[in-house]
């Protein structure tokens, strides 16, 4: 498995082995801190596509000034040996200078969706999100690129970007991966002391609440929110963000789901702030 730096080496890697025999590329973009959900989307871009690229990237402008650029897990060769066992060709780990020249002035908004959700409580996030993402698949040129339900909100956003921007590239969205115990699997779940990783189960809780209330036929938003405070209710520690019922495509909330609909919820859980979702049938 190789390891690429810059911009031009991994076009040069991806034009090349298109050109041998007409192979297709994936990409799975991530921060680092790899763990068992990220192996799960390198190991569905493996059986999907002919090369795996795996970008290794903290991306300084989907941070806030109060949040955790500055701390984010790091664990390079840890990410670069899992990303080779589970089928990566590649790890693309830019510098901060490479993807962000000096005096660059081109960023990525995907107005209305990129407010919703995570980005009304994060200002800006999508925007960088959405900048750093439309950067990697101009770079590898990737036919596909792999990402998790988890954020499920950046996948609205990200989809409607490349709709938009006419980019060539598939978004292949993958099913949350979760402990044993039902905690979505998270990079900062690693912040999170004994404590507050029983209080994070909350999140999961939710879900399964709000899924079993749809199991039996209820479909008001109002209903299926309420019974998640309910539930939240139970562990006072725990400080709600949002919980939201909303169409997937554009986040607006609804009043009433179909099948599709996105329940997601947020919370902070002591000084780290968690997500999951669901998609409700």
């Amino acid at each position: 498995m190789e390891i690429l730096r810059t911009v031009a080496e991994l076009r040069q890697w991806s034009r090349e082995e298109r050109n041998d025999g007409g192979n297709t590329i994936g990409l799975v973009p991530t921060m680092g801190a790899l763990h068992a959900g990220h192996a799960s989307l390198i190991r569905a871009a493996a059986a999907s596509v002919g090369y795996v690229a795996v970008s290794i990237f903290v991306n300084p402008t989907q941070f806030g000034p109060n949040e955790d650029y500055a701390l984010y897990p790091r664990s390079f060769e840890a990410d670069c040996a899992l990303a080779k066992s589970e089928g990566a060709n590649v790890v693309f780990a830019p510098s901060v200078e490479e993807l962000y020249s000096a005096g660059a002035a081109t960023f990525v908004e995907v107005e209305g969706l990129s407010h919703r959700l995570d980005g009304a409580s994060r200002p800006g996030h999508f925007r960088g999100v959405a900048t750093v993402v439309a950067k990697l698949l101009i770079a590898s040129e990737a036919d596909r690129a792999f990402f998790g339900q988890k954020d499920a909100a950046q996948v609205a956003v990200l989809r409607r970007m490349v709709t938009d921007l006419r980019l060539a590239t598939e978004i292949v969205v993958c099913p949350i991966v979760r402990e044993p115990d039902g905690l979505a699997l998270s990079s900062r779940n690693v912040y999170l002391g004994p404590a507050e990783r029983a209080q994070a189960l909350v999140l999961s809780r939710a879900i399964r609440q709000a899924e079993a209330q749809v199991a039996y036929g209820e479909r008001r938003a109002s209903a299926l929110i309420e019974a998640a405070r309910q539930t939240f209710a139970a562990k006072p520690e725990v400080r709600i963000d949002y919980i939201e019922v909303v169409d997937w495509a554009t986040l607006e909330a609804v009043e009433v789901d179909i099948p599709g609909t996105l329940f997601a919820v947020a919370a902070w859980v002591g000084a780290t702030r968690l997500i999951d979702n669901t998609i409700l049938i």
